[in-house]
């Protein structure tokens, strides 16, 4: 062990004492107070330099320890001994270890969800796109024969094409809400008007799929405090999906409900459902589960990760409650405001 200055005085302290008690001694000049004055500092020396021992020795442990967790064991924790002083210190590095495990665990998850993230937009917008090479260069090599095989042949490419702008600019929207470069005009809404709007804007579609609609939206008004652009795109999101994968149940169900402290939307269905272990990776980005969510329909998988993160960001909830096969209902809720506080 390397002695620091400390444990070099108290040594040097120790070897004093002694050398003065062996003067008194061979000068016959020492008495029975002097001897217990002698015994007792050397007690007290001795138990100093012990101290400092194991302070140093605990000190090397704790930088060992801290130096395995730099070194990228996280996994690492310091124990704690009877000093109080040092249980603080060691519940601090503690602390910053599993704060930094937390951190590595999330990046080594961030990590994997970004290759699977890129992995599944590598392929959604490979497929239309080889479609739409395909079909432009059959239109050039003149395999279609008739014009009306021709004018099929253009509205699949329309199709694919506008499907696939769609997927880009979901995209990039998601990406835009991760740099945090989305702004926010947080103002008061009324939520039920605004469903009423966007609800006439989804008629035509409705009537398309010959869905049957069970409305209940209160006369009266339902304030929020939200950014209008955002409420819109979150309910837009939550209807396409409705839609989309609900569209076998024949029913679309939009109910307002005004509580005490909160103003709930509810959107429900009756198609395939989703299960409950689904339910929990729904608002996952890119995510596809097994019925409601399959190759067989058109949707990119980012809808409802945009209205998650949008919610989020106006300070609401989402949630989703699905039965298979009976009812499936995706829930959004904002803090209410009163009317008197309303800009």
């Amino acid at each position: 062990m390397n002695r620091d200055k400390i444990t070099s005085l108290i040594i040097l302290q120790l070897l004093l004492i002694v050398g003065i008690f062996i003067s008194d001694w061979s000068t016959q000049q020492i008495g029975l107070l002097k001897l217990t004055i002698y015994g007792v500092l050397l007690i007290l020396s001795a138990m100093l330099l012990s101290i400092r021992i194991r302070f140093i020795n605990r000190l090397k442990q704790i930088i060992d320890d801290t130096k395995r967790a730099i070194d990228g064991n996280l996994t690492t924790r310091l124990f704690a001994n009877e000093d109080h002083r040092f249980n603080e210190m060691i519940f601090s590095i503690n602390e910053l270890i599993e704060k930094l495990e937390k951190i590595q665990i999330k990046t080594i998850q961030s990590h994997a969800a970004r290759k699977s993230l890129l992995s599944s937009i590598s392929h959604d917008i490979r497929t239309p796109l080889t479609s739409i090479i395909g079909y432009v260069n059959a239109l050039k090599d003149d395999i279609a024969t008739s014009d009306e095989e021709k004018k099929e042949y253009l509205e699949i490419i329309s199709k694919k094409s506008s499907n696939l702008k769609q997927l880009i600019d979901k995209i990039f929207n998601m990406a835009k809400l991760d740099a945090d470069e989305v702004p926010l005009q947080i103002e008061s809404i009324d939520l039920a008007e605004i469903t009423r709007e966007l609800l006439i804007e989804y008629l035509p579609e409705i009537k398309r799929n010959e869905l049957e609609l069970k409305i209940n939206i209160p006369e009266s008004k339902c304030l929020i405090m939200v950014d209008r652009l955002s409420i819109i795109r979150i309910i837009d999101n939550i209807l396409k999906n409705a839609i989309l994968y609900g569209k076998e149940g024949k029913v679309l169900g939009i109910e307002l409900i005004d509580n005490e402290k909160e103003i709930q939307l509810l959107i429900w269905d009756k198609g395939p459902g989703i299960s409950k272990s689904e339910s929990e990776k729904v608002f996952e980005r890119m995510y596809r589960g097994d019925q409601s969510r399959n190759s067989i329909h058109a949707g990119s998988g980012l809808g409802l990760a945009i209205a998650k993160s949008l919610i989020e960001k106006n300070k609401g909830r989402i949630w989703v409650k699905s039965k298979p096969s009976n009812k499936t209902t995706f829930g959004i809720a904002f803090t209410k405001i009163k009317s008197g506080f309303a800009h």
